[in-house]
């Protein structure tokens, strides 16, 4: 991109401004409507819309209907760059998706992607901080999701003066992309009220939250967020017993802190939120076990595919799941990152967009799921262990 240095007394930033703006078009015949060019370019649409209709004046730009634009200039090469990517892990499919959905995207745009796995281990993931560096990447993204880690990654990036992008999990000086964590739990807890108001009457007894203590207090929000959620819609809530377990983010531990909780409890209405579906299904499968699956109703985060197929078993009380479409992070993780290498401004933190998954709107949200041969939700098998932010 051109130079934006507004103290260079030579610089003529009408001229920069149209370049920014030319720069936006990225191959012949492409027609974009002014909301897109702005978006591209980072400027304000008024300013876009006075440059088009300048450069319109002048023959560099054609107006193609009412509301699209096109360039008569040649689109120029951008520069070449190199991203490093640090993957969370293959053991679960949401992790997956954001790296199938990632490398997509720097291939349509051109761009080198140099992937890493993380393996979801601490010690792995600053060895891999590491390489990237001296590979000499223009810009990282890590997905990794242990907090006291993070500022050791995020060091090593910032000494080699490379910007860095952090996937759910803030690093110091990073821009954030990912789950807006108190929102995403605040629309599981209304749910979870509505859903008591209609199925118990208003009335329930305990309250079971599986947390996630090692990726930190951000994830922890959701959990935050959905006791104030349930509370908005179920007043009376606030006067049952609320209990938090270690479910490491996994089936397997969440199966078994459950399992050992459930010995002990003998309350007949328990509301289950957990910060990621897997675990929400480890809960699920405890109470299935110990034939008290009447008694929970239970509400995960991501709408992944193995909470999806959950959802499409018949009387299921796995009621919900709020999505965060990690099949999309690829297309923006992009974009942000072509945003931070051209000087464009770009807020702190870029969140996804949150829905909520349900029994009757799953086919709704995801209809191709039987297409990808969408894993079944089996009963719980004892080797299924793991680790998951998600």
């Amino acid at each position: 991109m051109p130079p934006t240095q507004s103290r260079d007394r030579y610089l003529v930033k009408s001229i920069v401004h149209s370049s920014q703006l030319l720069g936006a078009f990225r191959s012949p015949g492409e027609a974009l409507p002014l909301k897109e060019i702005a978006a591209r370019c980072g400027l304000p649409k008024t300013m876009v819309f006075r440059l088009l209709y300048t450069l319109e004046k002048c023959g560099m730009v054609d107006k193609v209907g009412k509301n699209l634009y096109q360039s008569r200039v040649h689109p120029w090469k951008q520069r070449l760059y190199r991203l490093g990517y640090a993957a969370q892990g293959t053991d679960y499919q949401f992790s997956r998706e954001v790296s199938e959905g990632l490398q997509r995207a720097a291939a349509s745009e051109g761009i080198e992607l140099i992937c890493m796995d993380n393996r979801y281990s601490a010690k792995i993931a600053q060895r891999n901080a590491d390489q990237l560096v001296r590979e000499k990447v223009d810009l990282a993204i890590e997905f990794q999701t242990d907090e006291e880690v993070a500022p050791i990654v995020a060091a090593k990036y910032r000494e080699a003066g490379i910007p860095m992008i952090a996937i759910d999990i803030p690093h110091p000086g990073a821009t954030y992309y990912g789950a807006n964590n108190y929102e995403a739990g605040l629309i599981g807890g209304r749910y979870l009220g509505r859903w008591v108001k209609e199925h118990w009457h208003s009335e329930t007894d305990e309250i079971l939250l599986l947390e996630l203590k090692r990726a930190g207090n951000l994830p922890r929000m959701r959990l935050s967020g959905l006791l104030v959620g349930i509370n908005m819609i179920l007043p009376s809530a606030a006067n049952c017993r609320v209990t938090y377990l270690e479910g490491d983010g996994g089936l397997g531990p969440s199966f078994e802190t459950v399992r050992r909780h459930l010995r002990s409890s003998n309350a007949r209405r328990v509301l289950v939120g957990a910060i990621n579906d897997p675990s929400a299904l480890g809960a699920l499968r405890a109470f299935q076990e110990a034939g008290r699956a009447e008694n929970c109703a239970v509400i995960g985060q991501n709408a992944s595919p193995e909470g999806r197929a959950e959802l499409r078993q018949p009387r299921t009380r796995f009621v919900g799941s709020v999505a965060y479409f990690p099949e999309r992070y690829g297309d923006d993780l992009i974009r942000v990152s072509l945003d931070i290498l051209n000087q464009r401004p770009v807020p702190p933190a870029v969140f996804v967009e949150h829905k909520l998954i349900t029994p009757g709107t799953v086919d709704h949200y995801y209809p191709n799921d039987a297409l990808t041969k969408l894993v079944r939700a089996e009963p719980f098998d004892a080797s299924l262990r793991g680790f998951s932010a998600h």
